[in-house]
C-alpha cells in the first residue's frame, strides 16, 4: 500500500495544485478507497474561482471533490456488507444520526454533518479528488459490476436533484420551469420528468447548454440573454406551477418568482458564490408563493445509486469530457467554459 496520496488541493482563488499528502494509518471504523472517478461540481468551480462558495470560505488548504466513487482497498475494524475489492459510490455526507434534524429524518440538515470537500467548518473537511481517501462504511454504497465509476460518481448530483424535486411536493401533471441549464438543472429536469411533471421548460443565457437540454428532452427551451418576452408569452397562455432556480443568481430568482403562477412553488437550489441573493419579497407575499430551499440531499443518495444501476436515469448523457485526476487544475478550467462543457469527470488515469 502506498504511503502518500496525490490530491487536488486548493490554496486560494485559481490556485489549485496537485500535492502529495502523507497517508496516516487508517483509523478504526474507517475504510480506505482508491479513487475511481469524480465529477466536477458547480461548487468545486466556485471554490476554484473564488476560494469560497456561498458562505463557505476557504481558510486553509482544501482538497476538493465530493462527487466520487472508487474501490475499497483497506478496512479497519468491522464494516458490515463491505469487503476489500468492493466497487462503491461514496456518499460525501457523514451524518451524526442523533441531532434534531437527523431524528426528524432531515439528515441533510444535520447539525454535526461532515461533508467531504467543504469549507463549511474549520478545520475544513477534505474531499475525494485524491488517489486515496477515507470514509466510514455507511458512506459506501456498492455498485453493480456493469456500472462504471464515472456513472457512480454522478449519484451525488442526481441525489441533489431528487431532493429538490421532492421539495416541490406533488408535481404529477404540472408545468414547470428550470432556470439554469448546467448539470444540476439538466438532472433536475430528468428527475422532474420521472416524478410526473409533464411539461418542463429550461431557461438559460447560453445557447450551448440549452441545445443540450433539448437533446435530453426539455419540452421547451428559452434563451433569456436578451429578455424574457418568450417566457412571459408562454406563462400568459399556460402558467407555470413550479419553478426551480438553479443558476444561483439574483436575476434567476427574480425571474422564477415573477414567472410562476399565483400560489405556485419556487424551489431555490442554486448557491450564489459570493454571498446572499436579494429576494423580491413583495411578489412572494402578493402572489402567496411557497419559496422553498433545497440543500444537498438525505436518503435520496441510495435512490440515485439504484436509478443509475437500473438504467432509469442516464447520468452519463451529461458528460462532455473526461480527464485524468492528475490534470485536475486544467479540468476545472475546462469545466468553467460553458461553451465547451456540460459535465467534466475526472478519472483514475
Amino acid at each position: 500500500m502506498t504511503s502518500t496520496s496525490l490530491a487536488a488541493t486548493l490554496f486560494g482563488p485559481e490556485d489549485l495544485r496537485m500535492i502529495e499528502h502523507p497517508l496516516d494509518k487508517l483509523a478504526d471504523g474507517m475504510v480506505r478507497i482508491r479513487f475511481g472517478a469524480g465529477g466536477i461540481c458547480g461548487s468545486d468551480m466556485h471554490y476554484f474561482r473564488h476560494a469560497r462558495t456561498g458562505d463557505f470560505v476557504v481558510k486553509s488548504p482544501l482538497v476538493l471533490g465530493h462527487e466520487i466513487s472508487g474501490e475499497v482497498v483497506e478496512i479497519a475494524g468491522s464494516a458490515a456488507n463491505l469487503k476489500v475489492g468492493d466497487r462503491v459510490a461514496v456518499n460525501p455526507s457523514r451524518w451524526c444520526g442523533h441531532c434534531v434534524a437527523c431524528r426528524e429524518g432531515r439528515q441533510n440538515l444535520c447539525e454535526n454533518i461532515y461533508f467531504m470537500g467543504s469549507a463549511s467548518k474549520t478545520p475544513h473537511m477534505q474531499g475525494g479528488f485524491a488517489n486515496y481517501f477515507d470514509a466510514v462504511p455507511a458512506q459506501c454504497v456498492k455498485i453493480p459490476d456493469h456500472v462504471s465509476y464515472q456513472a457512480a460518481a454522478l449519484a451525488e448530483p442526481l441525489a441533489v436533484c431528487l431532493h429538490a424535486v421532492a421539495r416541490a411536493g406533488n408535481i404529477q401533471g404540472k408545468r414547470g420551469i428550470i432556470f439554469g441549464a448546467g448539470p444540476i438543472g439538466l438532472l433536475t429536469m430528468l428527475a422532474a420528468r420521472r416524478a410526473g411533471m409533464t411539461d418542463v421548460t429550461v431557461a438559460d443565457i447560453a445557447p450551448a447548454p440549452l441545445a443540450f437540454a433539448t437533446r435530453l428532452g426539455a419540452s421547451h427551451v428559452e434563451n433569456v440573454s436578451g429578455g424574457e418576452e418568450g417566457l412571459k408569452a408562454q406563462a400568459a397562455s399556460r402558467p407555470y406551477d413550479v419553478a426551480f432556480e438553479v443558476s444561483g443568481t439574483a436575476a434567476g430568482l427574480a425571474s422564477a418568482i415573477g414567472i410562476v403562477r399565483r400560489g405556485g412553488v419556487v424551489v431555490q437550489i442554486g448557491n450564489l458564490p459570493g454571498g446572499q441573493i436579494p429576494t423580491p419579497s413583495n411578489a412572494v407575499m402578493a402572489k402567496e408563493i411557497d419559496l422553498r430551499g433545497s440543500f444537498r440531499f438525505g436518503l435520496e443518495f441510495m435512490t440515485a445509486v439504484e436509478l443509475i444501476g437500473t438504467g432509469s436515469v442516464d447520468v452519463l448523457a451529461l458528460v462532455t469530457a473526461e480527464r485524468p485526476l492528475s490534470t485536475a487544475p486544467d479540468a476545472l478550467r475546462l469545466a468553467l467554459d460553458r461553451s465547451q462543457s456540460v459535465k467534466v469527470v475526472l478519472t483514475a488515469n
